[in-house]
């Protein structure tokens, strides 16, 4: 039997939640560890937003666990959060997704690496060159210092716990990075997310660096990050058709509010028509666009087949994958219940 360290890890309650973690120490067999060795545990959720001083406690219940390649005989667990009484607590969005093992979900999360307030390979005065080389470019001039050392090995620790990562480039902006994370069933890409997240902010504080998720950290002629969600089912997938695809977009269409309000803050920013996105107030779609709410793949309309998956590109970096994939499975389900 070993000291097992396992990091404890989920959302706070505040508006645009944030990481949080703890470590407990078990004790057992590293080798044969798992998701149901992981006990539920408690914490104060007064210092969470989660809870009133005078009934703080809140539950922590292991929903995924992951080896953790930086400690020694360690494992991340993600947790969502539960009342006392054992149930969902309001501020637990992973409750509201329905479990679909034909959802599959593919999450691109972009995001910027920061240091003394300033994007990575900034100079300190001014603005570098507009957008251009950039995009998964290659030298200190187009990543900047660090950059590349800080994504090769975040990228290393997510395989070596496991995360289902489907790739890695820099992005528009000079700074912007994103990683890819791809799950089936509904839970599993948005769990993975999260701790791919933590993991990358856990880095960075060897480096002195910060992760800066927000959709539009600065105005100008300069992409905002996103997380498109991309996204598929049974039916999608193996059925499809013209008019299932046209009823899917009217159905978008109509509740483009709705997901608006779901896919992260501050989106008006970022969602202007410009920079490779359709503006807010708008819904679009459109074959291998970039400017449109949905991009339809080239193979999806293939043969006139109408299958496959639809990238939704108005998620945004700072966006809560619970909430987006929720929304998403909400608008899909209603769709296919009526066909």
């Amino acid at each position: 039997m070993a000291k097992i360290k396992l990091e404890y890890i989920w959302l706070d309650g505040y508006d645009v939640a944030n990481l949080r973690s703890k470590t407990k120490i078990a004790e057992g067999d590293v080798e044969n560890f798992s998701l149901a060795d992981c006990p539920e545990w408690g914490f104060d959720g007064s210092s969470t937003q989660q809870a009133e001083g005078g009934d703080s406690d809140c539950i922590l219940k292991p929903i995924a666990c992951f080896p953790d390649a930086s400690r020694m005989d360690a494992f991340l667990v993600m947790c969502e959060v539960m009342l006392p009484n054992g149930d969902p607590h309001p501020s637990n969005t992973r409750a509201t997704i329905p479990d679909d093992k034909g959802l599959w979900v593919g999450l691109e999360q972009e995001y910027f690496l920061y240091k003394d307030g300033r994007p990575l390979g900034w100079p300190g005065e001014g603005f570098p060159g507009p957008q251009g080389p950039y995009y998964c470019g290659v030298g200190s001039q187009n990543v900047g210092p660090i950059a590349r050392e800080i994504v090769e090995e975040h990228l290393d620790l997510c395989l070596a716990a496991g995360i289902n990562h489907e790739g890695i480039n820099a992005e528009v902006a000079k700074g912007q990075w994103e990683f890819q994370v791809f799950g089936k069933g509904s839970h599993r890409a948005c769990d993975q997310i999260h701790v791919a997240r933590y993991i990358l902010i856990r880095l960075c504080e060897q480096y002195g660096v910060d992760v800066e998720f927000h959709c539009k950290p600065f105005q100008g002629d300069w992409n905002g990050s996103g997380m498109h969600c991309n996204f598929s089912t049974d039916y999608m997938r193996e059925t499809g058709g013209k008019e299932y695809f046209l009823k899917l977009m009217d159905k978008f269409d109509e509740y483009k509010d709705e997901h608006i309000a779901a896919y992260g803050p501050d989106n008006h920013l970022r969602l202007t028509g410009l920079h490779e996105t359709q503006s807010i107030d708008k819904f679009s779609w459109g074959v291998a666009d970039r400017g449109a709410s949905i991009r339809v793949p080239h193979a999806f309309v293939k043969n006139d087949a109408y299958k496959g998956y639809l990238e939704d590109r108005r998620p945004n970096s700072q966006g809560d994958p619970y909430e987006i994939v929720a929304r998403v499975a909400q608008t899909v389900n209603e769709v296919e219940a009526a066909l």
